[in-house]
């Protein structure tokens, strides 16, 4: 089975391998204009501009950024990828500053970025580091955190690439990139580790259970979190499962709770409550029984702690 990596990787070539044609590339290769016009007729080849042509099956966000004159970007290109973006993003273009015509035949829904990329990209598509650089301006902090999470968990880019991204960006975002962990295998954990942070209690992720298997977090030694989510967790026989494995973990001396991946993405002081009031509630019981025996813990300092608490 094809790894996440393998999949994002493969994604994001075959983005990259869609062509923008001129008329003269056309020509070149020997069709005339009866034949290009032909090609347009019958829908091998998508005229997009005056000049401009797509082969037939070009995504539409592609011929969308180029026919205002701009090439795919930042959270469009990332979703289109398979990285985590919270929500389905309208298209998002960059446009050459010198291009202001382009107005003309910008949709209303679409978000331009006007700055220049300090990586070439292609004709249609932004080079995957600008696009990067260009999400974390254009989300709230917790959303490119969720992002960036997910770019180390695809591993298109590894942490040494992020800090090149991040050094390309203002003073006051660089606190996000010391937030960022790519053990987070979807959006919801990295919103369920930034409510763990703000509470300032030890925690580790992806543990490895005997009998269980492995489990998102595991806080303070004795409670197991679980972030759910309809994609992962639909149909009867993975709730079957999900049954199963609570049960074993239960045997072991664990508490597991489940929180909705809806709930922490709309609702996270109400589920950071909760989860306060559960270590409260149990903790004196439970955790004296099983002493915490972490081998990594989540970062629980006061400035940790403080930074997640002003994301929530």
């Amino acid at each position: 089975m094809p790894t996440s990596s393998t999949i994002a990787r493969g994604l994001l070539s075959d983005l990259a391998a869609h062509e923008i044609l001129t008329r003269d590339d056309l020509l070149s290769t020997g069709m005339s204009s009866h034949s290009i016009t032909a090609a347009v007729r019958r829908g091998t080849l998508i005229r997009i501009r005056r000049g401009l042509y797509a082969i037939a099956g070009t995504p539409s966000a592609i011929i969308d950024a180029v026919r205002i004159g701009g090439r795919l970007t930042c959270v469009t290109l990332l979703h289109a990828i398979g990285v985590f973006v919270q929500t389905s993003p309208a298209l998002h273009v960059h446009v050459r500053p010198q291009l202001s015509r382009s107005r003309r035949r910008r949709p209303r829904e679409a978000t331009v970025h006007w700055g220049r990329c300090t990586r070439e990209g292609l004709a249609h598509i932004v080079s995957l580091h600008d696009a990067v650089r260009q999400s974390v301006r254009c989300q709230g902090p917790r959303e490119a955190i969720a992002t960036l999470d997910s770019i180390l968990q695809h591993r298109l880019l590894t942490v040494v690439q992020l800090e090149r991204v991040f050094a390309e960006l203002p003073t006051r975002f660089q606190v996000l990139l010391t937030l960022v962990d790519g053990s987070a295998e979807s959006g919801p954990e990295t919103y369920m580790r930034l409510i763990l942070r703000s509470l300032g209690v030890p925690f580790e992720t992806q543990v490895l259970i005997a009998g269980v298997g492995r489990v998102d977090f595991v806080v303070d030694g004795w409670l197991i979190i679980e972030c759910d989510s309809r994609s992962h967790h639909e149909g009867w026989g993975k709730q079957v499962d999900d049954r199963r494995r609570d049960i074993a973990a239960a045997r072991r001396g664990y508490v597991t709770i489940r929180p909705l991946a809806s709930a922490l993405f709309s609702d996270r002081a109400g589920v950071r409550a909760d989860v306060a009031a559960i270590l409260d509630a149990l903790g004196p019981r439970v955790g004296r029984r099983r002493a915490p025996q972490l081998r990594r813990t989540g970062p629980a300092g006061p400035d940790s702690r403080r930074i997640a608490a002003d994301l929530l």
